[in-house]
Formats: structure tokens, C-alpha cells, sequence
């Protein structure tokens, strides 16, 4: 059959998306994949884009079929026959060897780079389907390679990726991106992102955002077929893919802290702090009382904190509550992502929703409950943290209280899948 091109949700067109909160812009006819370069506009800085679910853009190439006859039963490329992007200036590798893409392409594996960052909740909802073909097809010629690409300093971490590494339960190669050199290699936008290789040394399927696993897996298949190998015993799915809630009118943007974001986005009307006094100066601990009425898409504060560059850090120890972090928020989950200023010194954040505590049925994964009964996550490491998960939509004030100096905050997400985060 001849290579041709699939192209859903792109093309000649502007394509914006909120859910979740996430933004992502594609502009432009995407088509010469072959040698690996995918034409997609966006934001060079990596952090800028996210795509959203559900309006995901996906490519698709189907691969060069191979008549069994004039075939060997496994195919390989000659090392020097690949001429797509490499895997650049990587860094620490997890779960096995470093690799070389050409390399794997001459053992005769068919590999697919997921490009992903651990705080963020897009790529988070990617990973059991990950796992469900990595287990299912490791042994049949596939290769992922996860190449960690940093949004926040913290996630450079090593130690913070293995322990994200283990939490997910990702078993298959990862290596860090920090410099972003294999991003950079693949003119990549998005977190996440997939680039299938197949034995003809050519992306023959890319993904960007969340969905579209059956078609994924489709081409997963294809490509190990086209390699020599014998798939068809393989059930395809298994994992079930969340739903958007049908009922959700719309979803609150992503929130970001820091004034590295806040500061450029201002002058566009899109900062995210909703207080004046958050841009008179960077990096300055600020008394901030609030007074105004919450508008949608912006967060407030009470007490002393100051701004940085990713995060806004409260500035003081309290002997109470008094100081807290505001917002409105529209959705069915809330995530919040917390670096600790200080390792090694836990402490507890009290989470509400319209000056109450979260009741059990709408408290996310990794909500406790004290003997006060207030809701509460106990932050240990700098990850993403699931504070409500509501059983249906609806409009609410959040506010996050902390007693403690050791409390940063670098962004909230927010969703509305009818299930889980």
C-alpha cells in the first residue's frame, strides 16, 4: 500500500482548545513527515503549550506494507539508513541502558518516543495506557522511550523523576531532556507527544495530547506487522479511556504563579494573579489583603507572600490559618502543583470549597482528613497533588490554607472528565 497522509483537527486552519485549562495553538498544512520534521506552530519555550483532551490534534501516516514472501520474518534498518532525530544531550537514564534510536531500529524494534513531564496531569492520564502496551507488546518488537521534559526547574531533579518513575508505574526507558536538545530534535510542542518510528526509519504516526489510544495502538500494531512480527493474538484495548463530562459548559484555564508567566502575560490581558501589587516587582514579599470580588481565571491572596520566578511562596511562619491562596474555579477535579522551599520538612496545606471542608465524595486522591475533620494534603515531595474530584461539574471558591513558610505553589490544573482527575 502507498504512504499517505491523515490529517484530523489540523491543517490550513488556527485550532485553540481550553479544556483542562490548557491552551495550544497549530497553525499550518502538517504533512512531510517523512524524514521525522513535524510543521506545527507554537510557543519555542517549552511550558507554553499543553494540549488539551478531546481536542487533541493527531497524525497519522500509514506505514509501507511488506509483502511476507520478499521479507524476512524480522525486519531491520542499517544504522546508517536512519536519517530521523536523535535523542540529544540526554541526561540520566531510568529502567535499563542508554539507547540510540537507530540502534533499536537495526535490532529490528519499532519505537515510540512519548515526550512527558511528571506534574503534568495531561501526560499523567496518557500513562495506563502506556503501560497496557508496553506490557503487551515489549516482548514483540516495541521500544518506548520516555524522554522527560522539564516545565519547572524541580522536575530536573533526578531523584524527583525516579520517585515519579516509580509512583506511575512506568516500567519502560526514560531518559532526561533537560537542556531540551531531544525536544528541540523533534520540533516538538506539547506535552504529551508521541512519535512512532518504524522499521523504515520514518515517524509513520504522531500524537499530540490525550486520546485517540485505540488508533494509537492501531498503529502500534501496524508497525510491528510491517517489522515481521506476529501480533495477532494481542487483544487491542483494555484500558478505559476517560470521557468528558457531556454537562460541562466550560473548565477553568490553567493557573500558573510564578511571574516568569504572569509578567509576559500580562500586557495580553492573560496574567493570572488578580492583585496589582503582585506586578510592581519581582521576587519582593508582599502583604496582600483580599478585598475584591474573585474573577474566574485568576487566584488571589491573604498574607505575606512573595513572588518568584515559577512560584509564589508563602513568606512567613502563622500561628493560625489567616494566610491562604484564593480562587474560582469551574470543573469536576483540582490539581495543585507544590514544590517544597525546604526538603525534608513536611507540612500540611487545609483545602476548602466555599469556606468548608472537601466532604469525602468530592475529596481528590490525595485529600486526608484530620481529627478536625478539615480536609487536608500532607505535601512530603514537589508533585502534582489531586485535591477535588466532584461526582458532577459545578462552579466553586477553592482556597488553600497553610501555616507554614516551607509552601510554594507553581500552578493549578483543573478537569472535567467524569472520572478521576
Amino acid at each position: 500500500m502507498s504512504e499517505s497522509t491523515l490529517i484530523r483537527n489540523a491543517g490550513a486552519r488556527e485550532a485553540k482548545a481550553t479544556n483542562d485549562g490548557r491552551r495550544w495553538w497549530l497553525v499550518g498544512t502538517v504533512a512531510g513527515l517523512a524524514m521525522a520534521t513535524v510543521a506545527c506552530a507554537g510557543q519555542d519555550t517549552a511550558g507554553d503549550v499543553k494540549p488539551a483532551a478531546g481536542e487533541q490534534s493527531e497524525v497519522k501516516m500509514s506505514a509501507t506494507q511488506a509483502s511476507p514472501a520478499e521479507e524476512p520474518a524480522v525486519r531491520t534498518l542499517a544504522i546508517e539508513d536512519y536519517k530521523g532525530p536523535e535523542l540529544a544531550g540526554a541526561g540520566e537514564w531510568f529502567n535499563g541502558e542508554p539507547a540510540i534510536i537507530a540502534e533499536l531500529l537495526s535490532q529490528g524494534q519499532v519505537v515510540l518516543i512519548d515526550f512527558w513531564t511528571y506534574t503534568c496531569i495531561n501526560c499523567l492520564r496518557t500513562l495506563p495506557h502506556l503501560r497496557d502496551w508496553h506490557a503487551k507488546y515489549a516482548d514483540r518488537g516495541l521500544t518506548i522511550l520516555g524522554v522527560h521534559a522539564p516545565e519547572f526547574e524541580f522536575e530536573k531533579l533526578a531523584e524527583n523523576v525516579g520517585e515519579a518513575i516509580d509512583q506511575h508505574g512506568v516500567g519502560w526507558l526514560v531518559v532526561q531532556d533537560n537542556g531540551m536538545e531531544t525536544w528541540r530534535a523533534f520540533n516538538n510542542h506539547y506535552w504529551p507527544a508521541k512519535y512512532l518510528v518504524g522499521i523504515d526509519g520514518k515517524i509513520g504516526y504522531s500524537q499530540f495530547g490525550e486520546g485517540h489510544y485505540e488508533e494509537a495502538e492501531e498503529a502500534i500494531r501496524d508497525a510491528l506487522e510491517v517489522a515481521g512480527r506476529d501480533v495477532s493474538d494481542i487483544p487491542v484495548g483494555g484500558v478505559t479511556a476517560q470521557e468528558r463530562d457531556p454537562d460541562a459548559p466550560t473548565v477553568t484555564r490553567e493557573l500558573y504563579m510564578g511571574y516568569g508567566r504572569n509578567y509576559s502575560n500580562v500586557l495580553g490581558g492573560g496574567g493570572y494573579a488578580g492583585q496589582d501589587a503582585y506586578y510592581e516587582e519581582a521576587d519582593r514579599a508582599v502583604f496582600y489583603e483580599d478585598q475584591a470580588a474573585h474573577a474566574h481565571n485568576k487566584w488571589y491572596l491573604q498574607g505575606l507572600w512573595k513572588n518568584e520566578s515559577e512560584a509564589i511562596v508563602h513568606a512567613r511562619e502563622t500561628g493560625g490559618l489567616e494566610d491562604y491562596i484564593a480562587l474560582k474555579f469551574a470543573a469536576r477535579s483540582a490539581n495543585v502543583v507544590i514544590n517544597p522551599v525546604r526538603e525534608n520538612e513536611p507540612f500540611s496545606v487545609v483545602v476548602e470549597v466555599d469556606e468548608r471542608p472537601l466532604t469525602p465524595e468530592e475529596a481528590g486522591a490525595d485529600i486526608v482528613f484530620d481529627d478536625e475533620g478539615r480536609s487536608v494534603i500532607e505535601v512530603t515531595d514537589a508533585k502534582l497533588y489531586r485535591i477535588v474530584e466532584q461526582p458532577e461539574w459545578s462552579a466553586r471558591e477553592l482556597k488553600l490554607r497553610s501555616s507554614s513558610d516551607n509552601f510554594a505553589v507553581f500552578a493549578f490544573t483543573f478537569g472535567i472528565y467524569d472520572q478521576g482527575a
